[in-house]
């Protein structure tokens, strides 16, 4: 039958993984990718197109390449965690529906979250599990509907979920997608799988006074992860959440309402008293318990460097003299350092440190004598030939910072009873409503997206691109030690996400869209969106001593310029 410029009109052609072919226009994108791809069809969580999440049940309306990402992708996690969220509260709706849930954070590869002000016990939760299968059983389609921002407020008001009502009063566009099962609907600020018929790799485990939805592990994606027992993580999120509640500020629409009632300087000079009484009180801590070695670790961008320093000043404020050493400067010369799967130096590696020279450095200086400290220089991968002499003769102590601080191979060969550990990381504890937390991980992006433009000469698209590997290093070399620590300390400040979105988006706004990192940029800009920018007198508010002055520049630790 010969083709009639009408009928070629209703064809597209779609290339999925390098294979095309030609499909009726407005086919959705899991039937093309299951034409094209049926091997991989069932992996697939959602795709990338022109550098954004697509749905697979969006129809295709033009000439089109998209790419699968599967739940090895961080994008096609979030998809599954998303939906699995769905599923819970539709779960908890059916059987609880005067409850109210809020989703609040990681653990693991889990997720941490209660009723509020209710406990929950172990029958509840028992329940809840049955209920999620049972509906994942049924495969109920997701079905997504476009509202305007007017009738989701609406609904969100009468259906007495002020939070949501709130947030999206900031929502910048008039058209939002929300999504359906029955006669339930919500919003999750993201892309949904088609139905509840994929989402099977889950379980629940009563934790009190909540519970912890487990999730599959990147490597591990056809079983849920065993939980791993993290009580310090879990009591520093506690104690964050305490602050929230002392200054007000649970979700983003608190946070843009100090802004707009000019409140935002105050809130900034409470956010600030609180991280110093806090570094003040492990200060205390370690000088009561004599510590001659205080070992600070955590990811990057936590705020390592500027909280050393801060601690070292409360510590000069108790009559000691620490001194400060980077690991950092223990790297051995960049031939020297291990290969990663791809054949290029991973300096996320514990092996990439000299651990050998460090022990020598520390048995000198715990033993009175004068060490030789090395400086390593970034731009060339070596060690400067001139070192510095460094002395604990000053009644100490040594502050050693670094992401290994903590690992096996750096404390073993460390007098136990003379060293405190310190885990620093930015664990933000406000979300964007109770349904939907805020990423530790993506706050920690921005923040480094931020410093590495400004002090660095570093891109944010190079900074995105050298993102997996970074955090394939934490998971490898940082995470696993944390609980080591005798203390946690969260460098998250409640104020920063409007001083981040006014230094950030606009960078993330100028990545094209057919760029590799659109992607994520994408990502990052679809909560900042709800936030409104600190402003000029916001800015001047934040102390020189601040941790977020390490990101945003002028902090007075450093010579920046």
């Amino acid at each position: 039958m010969k083709t009639t410029p009408e009928t070629h009109h209703n064809r597209i052609q779609v290339t999925y993984e390098g294979i095309t072919g030609e499909f009726a226009r407005g086919v959705s994108a899991h039937e093309a990718v299951q034409a094209l791809a049926p091997e991989t069809a069932r992996e697939t969580l959602c795709l990338m197109h022109s550098g954004a999440c697509l749905e697979l049940g969006e129809p295709l309306q033009e000439d089109c390449q998209i790419t699968g990402l599967s739940y090895a992708d961080e994008e096609g996690r979030r998809v599954y965690e998303r939906s699995v969220r769905f599923l819970l509260l539709m779960a908890m709706k059916r059987l609880y529906p005067k409850k109210r849930v809020r989703i609040l954070n990681s653990v693991g590869y889990g997720v941490y979250l209660r009723v509020i002000d209710e406990d929950m016990d172990h029958a509840m939760v028992r329940a809840l599990e049955t209920e999620m299968r049972s509906l994942a059983e049924q495969d109920l389609p997701f079905v997504r509907e476009m509202w305007s921002r007017e009738q989701a407020i609406a609904y969100f008001s009468h259906n007495d979920y002020p939070d949501k009502a709130e947030i999206l009063a900031y929502r910048p566009h008039k058209t939002i997608a929300m999504y359906r099962i029955g006669e339930m609907r919500e919003y999750f600020y993201g892309a949904m799988t088609p139905s509840t018929g994929m989402l099977t790799r889950f379980a629940l485990k009563p934790h009190f006074p909540g519970m912890v939805l487990l999730l599959p592990s990147p490597d591990a994606p056809d079983e849920p992860a065993p939980y791993t027992p993290r009580p310090k993580h879990l009591r520093v999120f506690s104690e964050s959440q305490e602050w929230c509640r002392i200054l007000a500020a649970d979700n983003v629409a608190d946070v843009n309402h100090m802004i707009e009632q000019g409140k935002m300087r105050e809130f900034v000079r409470v956010n600030e008293a609180l991280h110093d009484k806090s570094i003040g009180c492990i200060a205390d801590e370690i000088v009561q318990r004599n510590a001659q070695i205080v070992l600070v670790f955590g990811p990057s961008s936590s705020g390592k460097t500027t909280f050393a320093h801060r601690l070292a000043v409360h510590l000069r404020v108790l009559g000691k003299r620490p001194q400060l050493v980077s690991l950092d400067d223990f790297y051995r010369p960049r031939d020297h350092v291990p290969l990663d799967s791809e054949g290029k130096p991973d300096l996320e590696h514990v092996d990439a440190l000299d651990i050998r020279y460090l022990s020598g450095c520390i048995e000198k200086l715990l033993s009175g004598e004068v060490a030789q400290m090395p400086k390593f220089d970034f731009a060339s991968g070596t060690r400067h030939a001139k070192t510095r002499p460094l002395s604990l003769a000053g009644n100490g102590p040594l502050i050693l910072e670094g992401i290994h601080a903590l690992n096996d191979k750096v404390t073993r060969e460390l007098p136990e009873q003379l060293t405190y550990g310190v885990y620093v990381s930015a664990l933000p504890c406000i979300n964007l409503d109770n349904h939907n937390r805020i990423r530790t991980t993506d706050v920690r992006l921005l923040r480094r997206i931020t410093r590495d433009v400004s002090f660095r000469a570093t891109s944010p698209q190079k900074t995105i691109d050298m993102w997996p590997s970074v955090r394939a290093g934490e998971e490898r070399w940082i995470f696993p030690y944390q609980e080591k620590a005798d203390v946690m300390f969260n460098t998250s400040l409640h104020y920063e996400l409007p001083v981040l979105k006014r230094m950030s988006y606009g960078l993330l706004a100028a990545i094209p869209d057919d760029a590799p990192q659109a992607l994520v940029a994408h990502r990052l800009m679809k909560f900042l969106q709800y936030l409104l920018p600190a402003e000029d007198a916001v800015l001047g508010e934040i102390p020189p001593l601040s941790i977020l002055r390490e990101f945003i520049g002028e902090c007075s630790f450093y010579d920046r310029h």
